[in-house]
């Protein structure tokens, strides 16, 4: 399957955040403490839209968005962003989409920062592998203190 993968739009915000909630769903992670209470779900477009913040939105080739990726700042740091809202259906699964949103993320990010932050669970087992593959390294507690503080695994990646 070939995947389109561009610029959110507005058109595209509802959409994604209805694939975060149905991938949190499925982790058992819709619950305060994790990107479910998050109030700026819908609204990706006008958040990501500032220089050092960008999101990405993966079409199959129905042209239906399966999948997101961003690059943002973290607040309290210097220089570190963060890899936000890595959702994608779990039909997209091992289908090589993952790899290409994260390199395009993590080019973006070696544009703008010196290294990347990541939150996630430790039940997502698939994506902790990933991340590790990419060389991310786990970190032994949060860089910084998030809106996500049910998350119970970190990681932290330089970006050279």
């Amino acid at each position: 399957m070939e995947y389109k993968i561009r610029e959110i739009e507005a058109r595209d915000n509802k959409t994604i955040e209805n694939i975060i909630r149905t991938c949190l769903i499925e982790f058992g992670a819709n619950h305060e403490g994790t990107t479910w209470a998050d109030p700026d779900l819908g609204r990706f477009s006008e958040i990501y839209n500032k220089e050092g913040r960008k999101y990405w939105v993966a079409e199959n080739e129905e042209g239906v968005v399966v999948a997101g990726v961003g690059i943002g700042e973290l607040p309290e740091t210097d220089g570190v962003c963060e890899l936000k809202k890595m959702y994608s259906l779990s039909e997209t699964r091992g289908t090589g989409l993952a790899h290409q949103l994260i390199q395009i993320a993590l080019e973006y990010a070696k544009q703008h920062y010196k290294s990347c932050y990541i939150e996630t669970l430790s039940n997502m087992i698939a994506v902790n592998k990933f991340y590790k593959k990419y060389g991310f390294i786990q970190l032994d507690k949060p860089l910084v203190q998030t809106e996500h503080n049910a998350c119970d695994v970190w990681y932290i990646k330089e970006l050279t």
